[in-house]
């Protein structure tokens, strides 16, 4: 392993377990309960002062929004990869293989923390639920929230992002992380901790050890290697 990139993967998982300790350690989560609560309720007014935000909250957390989510990550992918050749376009989508290879292992790490909590709509009472206020198919609540799941798939996919297409792909899969997953912390179906500590801290914990070592890019060029479709190169030696 190269010796620049260690202290940084050690210095990353030292950073992902300090946040996930500073809000798993303290008696009722300390201060980040505070700050879940004031914003789920911050949101919560809003549904009656508005009904276009109400409708806005709606829509987004319909299943049709997160395959608008699944598209915009798409089309930040096709960019880069339509500049590409036929060999850069495999080893893009052999990576994109990786990703998800990652995502489901990653995922199902998180899933061992010893945690585990109702959304904000499920716990908190005298409340507003979009669900009630309008009918339409709608995700406001969730028993388990935590770690958010969402979150967790659209943080893998900008760090991927940022190992191979560089910072400035980098700031815009920033942004499609921010859209898509507020309307799931405006609706109550997730706590701000569920994606800024659980979701986060998972990530700068496992993804440096993937995307900073050789792992990525070995995966890679075993499945280059063993794909069907590659083009054998001939050498003539006449």
């Amino acid at each position: 392993m190269n010796n620049i990139r260690l202290p940084r993967i050690l210095l990353l998982n030292a950073l992902g377990l300090a946040l996930f300790f500073s809000w798993y350690l303290p008696e009722g989560h300390g201060y980040w309960f505070t700050l879940d609560s004031n914003i789920f309720h911050f949101f919560n007014r809003e549904l009656v002062k508005s009904h276009a935000f109400l409708v806005l909250v709606a829509v987004t957390n319909n299943r049709v929004f997160d395959g608008i989510s699944l598209l915009a990550m798409g089309s930040l992918f096709f960019f880069y990869w339509r500049k590409e050749d036929a060999t850069g376009r495999r080893r893009m989508f052999i990576m994109g293989i990786v990703m998800l290879l990652s995502a489901v292992i990653i995922n199902q790490f998180g899933h061992l923390i010893p945690e585990s909590h109702v959304s904000p709509t499920l716990y908190f009472t005298d409340i507003h639920r979009v669900s009630e206020l309008l009918h339409f198919p709608t995700k406001d609540a969730s028993k388990d929230s935590f770690p958010g799941d969402h979150g967790l798939m659209l943080l893998i996919f900008t760090g991927f992002v940022l190992r191979y297409f560089g910072k400035k792909a980098f700031g815009i899969a920033v942004i499609i992380f921010l859209i898509f997953i507020m309307p799931r912390m405006m609706i109550g179906a997730h706590w701000f901790t569920d994606i800024f500590v659980g979701s986060l801290s998972i990530a700068i914990v496992c993804l440096p050890w993937v995307l900073l070592t050789p792992l990525s890019d070995g995966l890679i060029n075993v499945l280059d290697r063993y794909l069907p479709g590659k083009k054998k190169q001939f050498i003539n030696t006449k």
